[in-house]
């Protein structure tokens, strides 16, 4: 039994199996697209900001 899953951009159905190279996308250009909205920051994993060593007072470190 093959399992299928959502195509993560346009969420046609595809197999997961070793003969699709695109997987788990339908094609390149799903792959294209999805990659281009990570390049364009459009995706955010959330967390906590991250300090910036320039903002911390010299003083005040222990």
């Amino acid at each position: 039994m093959v399992t299928v899953v959502d195509c993560p951009t346009c969420a046609a159905k595809v197999e997961w199996k070793e003969s699709n190279r695109w997987r788990p996308f339908c094609s390149e250009r799903c792959k294209q697209i999805d990659l281009g909205a990570w390049a364009e920051e459009k995706y955010i994993i959330p967390g906590a900001a991250p300090t910036d060593d320039l903002d911390l007072d010299p003083d005040n470190i222990h």
